[in-house]
């Protein structure tokens, strides 16, 4: 139930050894009078972007809050990245909402397995950029920073070219594959039965090298623009959250409710009134 004909005739394939056409399979639905769930829109006419020519060259990423588990459990949100030069989906993750959180994970994933990608493409979400009206701490003015989020200080830390999209058109690669995960990967979950974030990422985890497999795309160019990390790169020191504090004249750090003593070293006794990053 609910699947669309293509996909319905690759899991007989797969999982029943029923080597049949998808014509074959829409012919016998029609005369059932089963018709496809996925209803198709008349097509517009639209100038399509070039693709980047190499894989690792530009990822779009985004969040889709969808009802994923139709009902058997929480609403959750899929993030996730896709590759502008292949398709291919490097790395998507459940959370229960769209957070930093999920992206640094999502792209902890990304950098570990493929390398770091050149750019980053994405939406005004307040988790990628800052807002407007914010303005520089006069740290931030003397060195001519501009604020960061974040995510944003992760790609600026990682080199990678940050891009606001203006509307949901222009990132319409990352915004075509949430409309077939909406269909395919939501069928792939009900017929696993799951019905918790854990059981919906094992899922996930299942569908994407099927999802590559059959919906990736050639490069242009054969050589990869992925950087690879160096053997002692240590994910921690990126993939966290970052804060600068003042060491109180108490030796102390203060992050919300939290105390952390900062003791004497060998170099010296007191930290009090230093400059700190909380990590």
């Amino acid at each position: 139930r609910g699947f669309n004909q293509q996909h319905l005739t690759e899991k007989l394939n797969e999982q029943e050894g029923l080597p049949v056409s998808r014509s074959t399979v829409r012919r016998i639905l029609i005369n059932e009078g089963i018709g496809s769930p996925r209803k198709r829109r008349a097509p517009k006419h639209r100038s399509r972007r070039e693709r980047y020519p190499r894989e690792g060259m530009l990822l779009q990423t985004d969040g889709s809050n969808h009802d994923w588990l139709e009902g058997r459990g929480p609403k959750l949100c899929l993030i996730g990245a896709i590759d502008d030069a292949t398709s291919t989906v490097p790395s998507a993750l459940f959370q229960e909402q769209e957070t930093t959180e999920g992206y640094m994970r999502v792209f902890q994933k990304i950098v570990l397995e493929q390398g770091i990608p050149q750019a980053m493409y994405h939406d005004k979400h307040s988790i990628f950029e800052v807002a407007k009206d914010k303005q520089p701490t006069l740290e931030e003015q003397l060195e001519g920073k501009k604020p960061l989020t974040q995510m944003g200080r992760l790609l600026h830390e990682l080199g990678i070219t940050s891009i606001a999209a203006n509307s949901p058109q222009a990132k319409g690669r990352v915004e075509r594959l949430w409309g077939t995960f909406q269909d395919r990967l939501t069928s792939e979950l009900r017929l696993a039965g799951a019905r918790t974030l854990e059981e919906a990422n094992q899922v996930v985890a299942a569908f994407l090298p099927v999802y590559n497999r059959i919906f990736a795309v050639t490069a242009r160019e054969p050589e990869i623009a992925y950087r690879k990390v160096d053997k002692d790169f240590q994910a921690e020191k990126y993939f966290c959250f970052k804060y600068p504090r003042t060491v109180g004249h108490d030796n102390v750090v203060r992050f919300g409710e939290v105390r952390l003593q900062v003791l004497p070293t060998t170099d010296r006794s007191s930290y009090a009134r230093c400059k700190v990053e909380l990590q």
